[in-house]
């Protein structure tokens, strides 16, 4: 096998990776459920609702922007739990939260020690506007090298088309080859399972307690619980002898 050295380029997935997905919704779905006095609704069953809702609408409108699909399931997960339907006002609320999910505490320090060795590119199931917005709060304005949203493709991962996409455009700007590629992702079922099947290395961000995007079957090269952990693997690499 090669190793993490041989690589030019990381693809990174970043809700789950290197922001924190699961928090960041169930903080917004809060107001919906105190709304309804139903805050008592387990962890597991509201990311369970939320990502088999997610996937739904993503596959049934693919050129959705991420905001806009937040805002259509908000309306559906509230039927799902047998709540009082939401306002317009606030399913925009809950699709424009988006910005203010948090990073994990190692995220933007690994960045930044990755980008020593790699080229850094986000590819991602959202929006223009609201990576704009993670970028410029929790991502402290990292300056990733290219970034590829579900928007610019027209099509949300695990759609293969996410990824040739992102393998033409790194080819076309940095000369980098599929070999060259590591995709680095919590998620098995939106990164994992369709880089493999793309013959694309990938680096599973395990984020221990992650719910959504979890398979039976784990596919990876590598594994590390944090980001942080995956940097620290890298020095050692470069350090030995």
């Amino acid at each position: 096998m090669a190793s993490l050295k041989d690589f030019h380029l990381l693809s990174f997935d970043v809700y789950g990776t290197l922001i924190d997905y699961e928090s960041g919704i169930l903080s917004a779905l809060q107001p919906l459920l105190d709304a309804n006095n139903r805050s008592s609704v387990p962890r597991l069953r509201l990311l369970e609702i939320y990502h088999e809702l997610e996937v739904q609408q993503q596959h049934e409108t693919p050129r959705m922007p991420y905001s806009q699909l937040l805002a259509t399931i908000h309306q559906r997960i509230a039927t799902r739990l047998g709540l009082q339907p939401p306002t317009a006002e606030e399913s925009r609320a809950f699709g424009d939260s988006v910005g203010s999910w948090p990073a994990f505490p190692d995220t933007v320090s690994a960045l930044r020690r990755l980008a020593k060795r790699y080229k850094l590119v986000v590819l991602s199931n959202i929006d223009r506007h609201s990576f704009a917005l993670t970028n410029s709060g929790p991502l402290e304005g990292f300056p990733f090298d290219l970034v590829i949203t579900a928007q610019d493709v027209g099509s949300y991962k695990p759609s293969p088309q996410n990824f040739r996409y992102m393998l033409k455009e790194v080819k076309e700007h940095f000369g980098v080859e599929k070999e060259h590629v590591l995709q680095t992702a919590q998620s098995q079922f939106h990164d994992h399972h369709p880089a493999r099947a793309m013959a694309i290395h990938s680096a599973w961000i395990v984020r221990p307690g992650a719910i959504m995007g979890n398979r039976r079957e784990e596919i990876y090269d590598w594994k590390f619980d944090t980001l942080g952990e995956m940097a620290d693997a890298l020095d050692a690499e470069l350090s030995a002898p």
